[in-house]
């Protein structure tokens, strides 16, 4: 085998090996007060994160607040006990949802390329196939609320489709909280 039918072997194992161990993508938008100021906050608490019934699991839950914390730190935010600058809040909302596709194939008689085919005069038929595709739409929405104001300054949300549990649910979480708060806090973020 030369080299070049080796490459064009591999080649194709590589892209699969790419698309199947990326974990779901995850859509993220923010918005926030445009009259706050950001650079008065240095401080901030995670609300109590409470397993929701059938949105989080209490694992999920702690590992949301772990990831937030973490990125709250690195942003040099110190996580305080009493009296923060900032509240951060996170939920959760998962929906199953069912996608219909639909797929039409129409055929004439020995094909298009024959002279008795689609335009030759021959029968054209038509084969519509559906597919139902059932999955789990799920969403973080991160808040950020002034305790001084007690008025919320900032959300970030992450949204992406969910076909079954990701693989490493730490990574997975980590990597989408990070992801929702890259915009945090705003007056901070390069454009």
């Amino acid at each position: 085998m030369n080299t070049r039918r080796k490459a064009l072997f591999i080649l194709p194992i590589i892209v699969l090996g790419l698309i199947y161990s990326c974990g779901p993508s995850v859509k993220v938008t923010n918005d926030y007060d445009r009259s706050a100021d950001f650079s008065q906050y240095k401080t901030f608490a995670v609300y109590d994160l409470q397993a929701q019934e059938g949105q989080m699991s209490q694992l999920n839950a702690e590992r949301v607040t772990n990831a937030i914390r973490a990125e709250m730190i690195s942003k040099g935010f110190t996580e305080v006990t009493s009296n923060p600058d900032l509240k951060v809040n996170a939920v959760t909302i998962l929906k199953d949802k069912k996608k219909v596709t639909s797929n039409t194939d129409f055929y004439g008689y020995g094909g298009m390329y024959r002279p008795y085919g689609y335009w030759g005069g021959g029968m054209m038929t038509g084969a519509t196939r559906y597919n139902t595709y059932e999955y789990v739409d799920g969403s973080l929405i991160i808040d950020i609320v002034s305790t001084k104001t007690q008025k919320l300054i900032w959300q970030g949300i992450g949204n992406t489709q969910l076909d079954k549990r990701p693989d490493n649910p730490d990574e997975f979480i980590n990597s989408s909280v990070k992801k929702i708060l890259a915009g945090f806090p705003p007056d901070l973020v390069s454009n």
